[in-house]
């Protein structure tokens, strides 16, 4: 297509030269035949076609010139244009938008393309990065609020033993969420830096689901909840540290918003080359709208929970980067106050994206 643009193209400036000559040697045989008569003179043959021919250079030259001064002065608005625009971008502002005609299929509007596509993305990431700065700045800002507020309170001598304590338990708490919100963030930030090690190998799924449902065993036992397995014996090569992070904070979750008595299920499913696994709890649920947000980083489905409980709101985050680490997918399906299930699904044979880079 762009070969047979490019002959149509040639042929245009092929015939547009030859009209151009054309006219040109009719006007210059008129203008030298005047020019003869007012001198009165006749000249014949060679000395003819050699006014002729001279006439037609003249007006070739002139007209090239100024074709030529029309496009250097065209091409340098638009070189202006776009060194404005770079400028900008350099300097932080990235509504830019690039208006100059020009065809997508040249080199040239390949480059106005290019730095529109930029100026978008970049304005992207940098309402990204002003929303993450925002959110850090929320999120460490309550805890630390709350510890200040009740460091204060503990300076009363009057204050009552149970009540100290009780302002103890709380600067607690609020300093553990600090340091899980830091922890949370720095493991975040690695997982989407280009030098997290990723160490695939071959292991056993099933056995590290249930060392985890073990290994959260205090915690469901508190609640009396019950735990439903329905495991294959499946092997699959991933990264089994960075695999377990995903398991656990997926089961912490269930545990922590299912009411006492509820029930968590865990099963899994082979589909050909892939695997998937389902957690579902008779927990508290969620919203379509709660569904949507519910992989964002600092998105909490329920303030009032996650205000006593610890949470940061970065888990269900980490979790996604981990899978899509391993060219999976993690889905959600809920019915407010009734269950939640999340479905991962990854290739019994996992290579991180990175490795094909």
């Amino acid at each position: 297509m762009r070969k047979r643009r490019f002959f149509l193209k040639l042929i245009m400036v092929l015939c547009l030269f030859l009209i151009a000559n054309t006219v040109f040697a009719l006007l210059a045989y008129h203008a030298t035949t005047w020019l003869y008569s007012r001198l009165g003179a006749e000249p014949q043959g060679f000395w003819l076609q050699l006014g002729t021919v001279i006439g037609v250079f003249v007006l070739f030259a002139c007209s090239a010139a100024i074709i030529f001064l029309i496009g250097l002065n065209r091409q340098r608005n638009y070189w202006d244009t776009i060194v404005d625009a770079l400028s900008r971008m350099a300097k932080g502002d990235f509504d830019v938008k690039l208006d100059l005609k020009a065809d997508e299929e040249d080199q040239f509007g390949q480059l106005i393309h290019g730095i529109n596509h930029m100026a978008v993305e970049l304005g992207e990431l940098e309402r990204m990065r002003q929303e993450f700065i925002s959110n850090v700045s929320h999120e460490i800002q309550s805890p630390l609020t709350s510890i200040n507020g009740f460091a204060k309170a503990l300076k009363n001598i009057n204050l009552p033993e149970e009540k100290r304590q009780h302002y103890l338990d709380i600067i607690e708490l609020e300093s553990h969420r600090l340091s899980k919100i830091s922890e949370n963030l720095l493991k975040l930030t690695s997982l989407e830096s280009q030098h997290h090690p990723f160490e695939p190998k071959q292991y056993r799924l099933d056995k590290q689901l249930r060392n985890v449902v073990l290994a959260l065993e205090p915690n469901w036992l508190e609640k009396e909840l019950d735990f439903d397995l329905h495991l294959d014996n499946i092997c699959i090569t991933a990264d089994e540290d960075l695999m377990n992070q995903v398991w656990m904070n997926l089961l912490t979750n269930s545990i922590k918003f299912t009411p006492n008595k509820g029930t968590i299920s865990l099963s899994m499913r082979l589909d050909s080359d892939r695997i998937t696994v389902i957690v579902q709890d008779t927990g508290i649920g969620l919203t379509e709208e709660q569904q949507m947000h519910i992989f964002e980083r600092f998105y909490k489905a329920d303030q009032s929970r996650t205000a006593t409980n610890g949470g940061s709101g970065l888990g269900l985050a980490i979790v996604k980067k981990i899978i899509d680490m391993h060219n999976g997918t993690i889905t959600v399906e809920s019915k407010l106050a009734e269950w939640t299930r999340f479905l991962i699904t990854i290739p019994i044979v996992s290579i991180s994206a990175r490795a094909n880079e």
